[in-house]
């Protein structure tokens, strides 16, 4: 079957797109609002472009006739922190991502208790595995989305989720999930080992 994109309806499109690309990483993002509570809430249009400079992309789509308290948030401050979902955080992510009127802060209602960041006025949540302190390094603007470009300034990591260097992560703690569509996620146990052949070899055949 083929798909002519400049002609599908955009649901078709998020059906294809979402179903067919993943799994997906997903990203809690948690800002401030401007009365000075807390936003949270999950990105599935999420990954990491770039090591240097460090970057890190979320895409953000725009309720009708109104930004997210997300992105507004973040065209305000220029700040934002990402934390990697793992089983542990995924009530909270779904709590976080429930339809709830603007300016509620869903960090309090998923009763979760937070901290500081280092370099950033966005809270992180206590225990999280992995957060990434961002500042924002370019916005692209269509009608009904916004691509956010976040340069990483600071990165917490849970000491258990390292090796015993603290060079890699470790695979036994560090477990993240991603959504591949609808209610549907996938968690990381079932990792394993692809070994690249000798480029001589593969030549010879």
């Amino acid at each position: 079957m083929q798909f002519d994109f400049t002609t599908l309806p955009a649901r078709d499109r998020y059906r294809l797109l979402t179903n067919f690309v993943g799994p997906r990483p997903i990203a809690l993002v948690t800002t401030v609002n401007a009365d000075g509570s807390y936003n949270a809430a999950p990105m599935s249009f999420f990954n990491v472009m770039s090591s240097e400079p460090p970057l890190l992309v979320l895409g953000i789509a725009s309720k009708p006739e109104q930004e997210k308290d997300t992105a507004a948030n973040i065209r305000r401050t220029g700040e934002f922190a990402i934390h990697m979902v793992d089983m542990a955080l995924s009530e909270a992510m779904l709590i976080a991502g429930l339809p709830v009127p603007s300016g509620v802060d869903e960090l309090a209602l998923a009763a979760v208790e937070t901290e500081p960041c280092t370099m950033i006025s966005a809270p992180k949540i206590k225990g999280a595995a992995c957060v990434f302190e961002c500042r924002t390094e370019r916005l692209l603007d269509w009608p009904n989305r916004v691509l956010v470009i976040g340069g990483v300034v600071q990165m917490h990591v849970r000491r258990d989720c390292l090796d015993a260097e603290g060079h890699y992560v470790n695979p036994e703690v560090y477990r993240p999930i991603a959504r591949l569509h609808g209610d549907n996620y996938v968690g990381s146990d079932d990792q394993f080992v692809l070994t690249a052949p000798d480029l001589e070899a593969v030549f010879k055949s």
